[in-house]
């Protein structure tokens, strides 16, 4: 079937002399989603370079990571443990499986407001769909999540009692794919609001530092008054850290976190369908 253009630019067909329907904003959108996913391959490699790239020229290269993260919780747990005079046979396990689980999501936070901003060479270059690069910055933090995971292989080994690697443990990875679509759905949103306005990046690393202090990592808790315990849960931050400590320990998340984080991964998803469709065009534009 052969194409014309009418006076007005509109494509119409010889054959039926009736303007082609244009797509909507909300189907380009959704094709955007689903190029990202189809090219799987082209982000999982650009991660896996990322991280490859950051330690290049060192001997140990990206197990870096690993060693930092180490020092990080063996000394926090043996400090605080002291500090809070708690059992350190339940308080280690706790503090090491949360920090595992908090230096994922913070990172996927602070890192996913620069990831369109970040791409802005390839962005203006290569025609590729704008998801491609969240999943990039995701995906990168989840391989270096498996880096730092090694991190509680000691943990478990002195603390069996308390740590365990049991059925529940594979929970661990239904709770990595909650996190991860989490991670592109409000990636999107993130990604648009640092293309846009320079300042959020810097506005949302300042309040990661405050939620750290706010969400039970360091303390658990069992600490808070009983009547006030409910509070945690309005924290959103505590209910995707169980999602990775409690099968760290061999526990079950609870129901309740898996109906707030599903209503988070609702909300974010409609929230994210109505700004990416309404504002994708104008990225291009931002950067």
């Amino acid at each position: 079937m052969s194409i014309e253009f009418t006076s007005t630019g509109l494509p119409f067909s010889v054959e039926s002399g009736a303007p082609e329907k244009q797509p909507s904003h909300y189907q380009l959108a959704w094709k955007d989603l689903r190029d990202g996913l189809k090219k799987w391959n082209v982000w999982l490699m650009l991660a896996y370079q990322d991280v490859k790239l950051r330690y290049r020229r060192s001997v140990l290269g990206p197990f870096w990571i690993t060693i930092s993260m180490a020092i990080t919780v063996y000394s926090m747990g043996y400090l605080y443990g002291h500090l809070f005079h708690t059992n350190l046979q339940l308080y280690f396990p706790f503090l090491v499986a949360g920090m595992l689980g908090w230096a994922l999501i913070s990172s996927q936070i602070s890192d996913l407001p620069e990831a369109l901003s970040s791409s802005e060479s390839l962005i203006k270059q290569i025609k590729l769909p704008y998801s491609l690069y969240i999943h990039r910055v995701a995906m990168r933090n989840i391989i270096i999540f498996f880096h730092n995971i090694i991190v509680i292989i000691p943990i478990l080994a002195l603390f069996h009692e308390i740590a365990k690697v049991n059925l529940y443990t594979l929970m661990l990875l239904p709770g990595l794919a909650l996190i991860y679509i989490n991670s592109i759905v409000y990636g999107l949103i993130l990604g648009m609001l640092g293309a846009r306005y320079r300042d959020i990046v810097q506005i949302i690393r300042s309040l990661i530092q405050v939620a750290f202090f706010l969400t039970p990592i360091m303390w658990n808790p069992s600490l808070l008054p009983e009547k006030n315990r409910f509070l945690v849960l309005f924290n959103p931050f505590y209910s995707f850290v169980e999602l990775i400590r409690a099968p760290l320990l061999g526990t079950p998340p609870t129901l309740t976190t898996f109906a707030i984080v599903m209503l988070i991964t609702l909300l974010g998803l409609l929230l994210c369908l109505k700004m990416f469709s309404q504002y994708r065009a104008r990225i291009v534009y931002w950067l």
